[in-house]
């Protein structure tokens, strides 16, 4: 676990229904459990989506360099990883996925080409706002899964832990390649950032 990953201390279905098929059993949840567990599930499916393409589109135009292949390709296929996990959680909480997947991967792939064609710091700038804004966000979730005293969300919270924990050694990774002297820094990293909490805020309600 990287040093920043260490030092964090850390269903809505189309109709509710009483309970929530969980594997061999079932979870009973309060209507605003349900809606809860459906927005983080159908969040973190949309920005797992986005994460892919954008280092997709950062290897379409860095992917010449072997050290920064290597690199590239090790982070996008931990991102390849989450998004298997998300798609599990979203068959098993029978959630229904946000209209804006399509949004995800072109502006995920857009967003990664843009920032490689300015640069590799740059385009670690990027990896760094984006994992800092979903770093923080799924510890958010963890803090409120936690308060559900259910051992049938136990898989879910592992599977967030880790992918917050990789999230965040990518956000290490980024800074140690020079994240932070990218020209235009401050600005750079405020507007992913950003619009990662945009794109956060539509994915929850559409």
């Amino acid at each position: 676990m990287s040093g920043y990953a260490a030092r964090n201390p850390y269903l809505k279905d189309f109709k509710y229904r009483d309970t929530v098929e969980v594997k061999d059993g079932a979870l009973s949840l309060t209507k605003e459990e349900h809606a809860m567990i459906d927005r983080f599930v159908r969040i973190n499916q949309a920005g797992e989506t986005a994460a892919v393409t954008i280092y997709k589109g950062q290897m379409a135009v860095l992917g010449g360099d072997p050290e920064l292949k290597t690199l590239l390709t090790h982070m996008r296929d931990q991102e390849i990883g989450h998004l298997e996990i998300m798609d599990r959680h979203i068959a098993d909480f029978k959630v229904r996925p946000t209209v804006l997947q399509p949004a995800a991967v072109a502006g995920g792939y857009m967003l990664g080409v843009v920032s490689a064609l300015l640069g590799v710091r740059s385009a670690m700038t990027c990896t760094e706002a984006v994992e800092t804004k979903i770093g923080a966000h799924y510890n958010d979730q963890l803090r409120d899964l936690h308060k559900l005293n259910h051992p049938e969300l136990d898989d879910l919270k592992r599977t967030i832990a880790k992918c917050r924990d990789e999230e965040l050694e990518h956000l290490d990774t980024a800074v140690d390649h020079g994240a932070r002297m990218a020209p235009l820094y401050k600005l750079q990293f405020e507007l992913i950032k950003g619009g990662c909490a945009v794109a956060i805020w539509l994915c929850a309600r559409i």
